[in-house]
């Protein structure tokens, strides 16, 4: 389908926006000076902040690697998915099983741009990309419909998003509206930063400043009641780099994570 110009996502190279601090962070090139700017401020205050991201996104990889072997689960709908880097979900789900499907969904306009980069699949697979903001689940899940069979399971993947919600009420609703639709065997995997570290705090408050849209910090046990009504996989709701890492030399953080299943 051809999309309408005048329909076009608008690219505002002026605003600092968190898809492209985090692909600034994460060592990518899709972000504009203004995102380098408020990056470079926050490793100045935090300089560890872009390693940080980085094992981030290592857990995300150990994640799905469980989810697609270990769980044997098929399916990914991964919302706010963020600008392509190494390891993007499909890759790592269809390296462990080429027939996984996987679902992006991101309402970012140069996320949008970049779709074409993620619309890539084995043979056996698919992946598809999906228009649509986080807090409205009920398009999400419709347009989702139409490459996953929500009568197997799925895993739900929030990966440093659910910080935007600034309520953990709103964060639960939306977190069971998605779930709802999905049957037992489903999984939710998430990680989202946590205010265990001042220096961490400091480094959200110069985002804050500028970064659109804000991003609030969570505590642990504030991390562990999104999940109530789920049974927490090993080992819980922990440091990213404590969730079945691959060495043990490498220091707590203060992202938190956690994939429980829904019974």
């Amino acid at each position: 389908m051809t999309q309408d110009p005048t329909d076009a996502p608008k690219l505002d190279t002026s605003v600092p926006q968190t898809a492209r601090i985090w692909n600034y962070l994460l060592g990518g090139k899709d972000n504009f000076e203004v995102d380098r700017a408020v990056g470079d401020q926050i490793v100045a205050s935090l300089p560890h902040f872009a390693t940080h991201a980085r094992l981030s996104r290592q857990y995300l990889v150990r994640a799905v690697r469980f989810l697609a072997g270990e769980a044997k689960v098929t399916q990914f709908l991964d919302i706010g998915t963020g600008l392509p880097t190494a390891d993007n979900t499909h890759e790592v789900a269809q390296a462990t099983n080429p027939a996984a499907k996987i679902v992006y969904v991101d309402n970012d306009p140069l996320v949008l741009a970049h779709a074409r980069a993620l619309l890539t699949s084995t043979a056996e697979g698919k992946t598809a990309y999906v228009d649509a903001d986080l807090h409205d689940p009920r398009a999400i899940l419709d347009k989702a419909a139409e490459t996953l069979d929500f009568d197997q399971p799925v895993a739900l993947m929030l990966m440093g998003i659910l910080g935007h919600v600034e309520s953990d009420d709103e964060a639960r609703e939306i977190i069971a509206a998605l779930l709802d639709r999905f049957p037992s065997g489903s999984y939710f995997a998430m990680y989202d930063g946590s205010d265990t570290d001042p220096d961490v705090r400091e480094a959200t408050r110069i985002w804050n400043i500028s970064a659109n849209p804000k991003y609030h910090l969570r505590t642990p046990e504030r991390i562990a009641s999104l999940f109530e009504g789920l049974e927490l996989v090993e080992p819980g709701v922990v440091s990213v780099t404590r969730w079945r890492p691959e060495s043990d030399d490498t220091p707590e953080i203060s992202q938190y994570c956690a994939v429980g299943r829904k019974p």
